[in-house]
């Protein structure tokens, strides 16, 4: 490999290298002279100081423009030789992603350097005997595509833990990206966008983010006429210029002077062309959250039903409650919290507000002050763009409006995420009540079994002082739930068995089965009893076999998480929300993850899909035994018999339980006793 700049010396200062990184990549000069300098037996003696050197520089800030510099030249100097990234042109873009996040440093930094060689080749920086610049940067659009959610979306469970190993992917694929651009890889990123904004997520900021990015890449490169190009512009007018008077993107100051001087009819198609834009994509646009505000004060007819896109449920409740939305939308609709434009569309098509405690109960949320250790969080979390009360308020409006959307970001809290979207869905007016003292006292206080647990008075847990990368709502309320949440679990220290079984329905409320199943011994972690689980699963929840009896209140379940070879990564709080037939007559879970993104590949065939098959939106599915085949936890109704379990055919039990022990179950087998025992 040669390259057309000279590589013989570490970047100069004011390459955009930090200091400390500028004098590690000295050391890495120094470590790859010596590798030249070695004869060719002898290069794989020189070879590890380069990588370890590489490993600690990509860490540092400017340590990966350090290493690209260099690349061209590690690789004439041999560092590849004797390894399979000797020969670029057979590498797999696929197993990129896997060695970059490797337990082994040393096979990351490899991996890593060979990128860099690739982005050197394919901007023209350096020449390859058997890589044209072609074929690197098709290899690295691969490579991106291929790892697009590493780039964009927050940590999901495998990310959270591999820890510094993800961050260290994360970085690279990163810089790849800023270098590449966006032109090669604009399908597969629309592609990706809408499978996001089809789960209708509360926290739409990563995906605004990624539209905002095409934007510019367009104005700046554009691309060639297609559906890629089509697909890429839908999604940015719908953010900048979803109507004709803002299909300009004019600035909200001039879209309202224009819209001033509009007659009824032009109004009205400009409502109309807001709403249809954000039910399509789950977006609300700058505009469209100015109209709304604008248009509340307009007298001469009634436009903000129309700006919402509301059918007869939602007409029904802005008839009905006509004060009450008009004040939500001056306190909680500003050029900080457009999304609850759309949180409060939702809202009234769910009619809720028909609850008879929910019209009182908002209308405390809109004279709340949140003050102390609440106030500083939502501060530090959102800004003092608008005040803490407008970001909350927003943000009960949308986790009301969408129950499903609602995720735990990057934090191991899974069960306070699924509780706050359980109360949203089902008790939406007790979920107001916590938020209410979260916001006055900076606690909450919960009973288990009778005993008085007051969030106040208990260590900190796992979500430290709460999180920052999640909704207004979660960020109030999830260090308080996860404190509850373990000191529940202090409560059931000494009883046998799963301590799930007693937590659940006295955390989440009344609605949750009495009575639990597990299927994996607490105290040893192999299975067991696992015919016998499965078939109660089976005869609790599949119509075959329950007599057709739907799901009234969706159901707590833990299950084994595992990545796409199938391995067992953790454990993971969901709920079951139903199951029923799809499109194509095969019977289906549908599910609630309080994962940010619910579309994961399991492994075995076990991929979650979020759409296309009767999903609504904010759920996932998998078809019914893949989806048993990773449950360890599930609750049941203590009252039911046990008669119909033995329905359930042999081969199906057999089947489900081959898909749990080609996975997570592999090494939780049973112990068999030693003969004669």
């Amino acid at each position: 490999m040669t390259a057309d700049t000279a590589h013989s010396a570490p970047p100069p200062e004011g390459s955009g290298v930090d200091a400390p990184a500028l004098r590690l990549a000295e050391t890495l000069d120094v470590a790859i002279a010596r590798l030249e300098q070695a004869r060719p037996f002898a290069k794989f003696r020189h070879q590890r100081p380069v990588l370890d050197v590489v490993a600690r520089l990509q860490a540092m800030p400017g340590g990966l423009d350090a290493i690209a510099a260099q690349a061209a030249r590690m690789d004439a100097a041999g560092l590849f030789a004797g390894s399979d990234w000797d020969r670029p042109e057979t590498l797999l873009p696929q197993l990129v992603g896997g060695t970059l996040s490797s337990e082994d440093p040393v096979s990351a930094a490899l991996e890593l350097t060979s990128l860099a060689r690739f982005l050197a080749v394919a901007t023209g920086q350096a020449r390859h005997d058997n890589l044209h610049s072609d074929q690197a940067r098709h290899f690295l659009t691969q490579v991106l595509a291929l790892n697009l959610r590493d780039i964009f979306l927050p940590p999901d469970e495998t990310a959270r833990m591999l820890g510094e190993r993800y961050d260290r992917k994360r970085r690279a694929l990163t810089y790849i990206f800023e270098h590449i651009g966006l032109t090669d890889v604009l399908g597969v990123l629309v592609t990706e966008i809408w499978r996001l904004l089809e789960q209708r997520s509360v926290q739409v900021g990563v995906a605004k983010d990624m539209i905002a990015q095409i934007a510019i890449a367009l104005h700046e490169k554009g691309t060639e006429p297609g559906n890629e190009r089509l697909g890429a512009e839908r999604l940015v007018s719908a953010l900048f210029g979803p109507t004709v008077a803002s299909l300009d993107d004019p600035g909200t100051a001039v879209y309202l002077d224009r819209i001033a001087h509009f007659d009824e009819a032009g109004l009205s198609r400009e409502a109309m062309g807001f709403a249809r834009a954000m039910h399509d994509t789950g977006l609300v646009s700058d505009y469209h959250a100015a109209f709304v505000t604008w248009a509340v004060d307009y007298a001469d007819r009634p436009l903000v039903p129309e700006a919402l896109g509301l059918g007869s449920r939602g007409l029904d409740s802005w008839r009905n409650y006509r004060r009450l939305i008009q004040d939500l939308i001056g306190a909680a609709v500003t050029p900080a919290t457009p999304q609850a434009v759309y949180g409060l569309a939702m809202l009234l098509e769910r009619g809720i507000l028909h609850h008879a405690p929910m019209v009182p109960a908002l209308d405390r949320q809109l004279q709340l002050t949140v003050r102390g250790q609440a106030r500083e969080r939502l501060i530090q979390g959102f800004g003092e763009a608008v005040p803490p009360e407008a970001h909350l308020l927003a943000g009960v409006v949308q986790v009301l409006g969408q129950p499903l959307g609602i995720g735990q970001g990057a934090n191991p809290t899974c069960q306070a995420a699924r509780a706050i979207a359980m109360w949203a869905l089902i008790e939406p007016d007790y979920l107001l009540h916590i938020v209410t003292q979260a916001a006055e006292f900076d606690t909450v206080l919960m009973q288990f079994e009778g005993t008085a647990i007051d969030a106040a008075d208990l260590p900190v847990g796992l979500a430290g002082f709460g999180p920052i990368d999640a909704d207004p709502v979660s960020v109030l309320l999830v260090s308080h739930l996860d404190r509850i949440y373990a000191e529940m679990g202090r409560l059931c220290a000494g009883r046998d068995g799963d301590p799930h079984r007693w937590i659940n329905p006295q955390f989440h409320g009344w609605w949750v089965a009495r009575d639990c199943a597990v299927a994996v011994d607490v105290t040893s972690g192999r299975l067991t009893g696992y015919d016998t689980f499965l078939r109660r699963f089976m005869s609790s929840y599949h119509p075959l076999f329950n007599g057709d009896r739907p799901v009234s209140h969706p159901q707590p379940a833990g299950i084994a998480v595992t990545d796409p070879q199938g391995q067992f990564v953790g454990w993971h709080a969901i709920a079951i929300l139903r199951v029923g037939e799809d499109q194509a007559g095969k019977m289906r879970v549908y599910f609630y993850n309080p994962n940010n993104d619910s579309g994961q590949d399991w492994g075995g065939g076990a991929v979650v899909s979020t759409g296309g098959n009767g999903e609504r939106h904010g759920e996932g599915s998998l078809e019914f035994e893949q989806f048993l085949s990773r449950v360890y936890l599930f609750h049941d109704d203590p009252l039911r018999g046990t008669e119909t379990d033995h329905d359930v055919p042999q081969e199906v039990i057999d089947h489900i339980r081959d898909l749990a022990t080609g996975s997570w179950a592999a090494g939780r087998l049973p112990e068999i006793p030693p003969r004669g025992a």
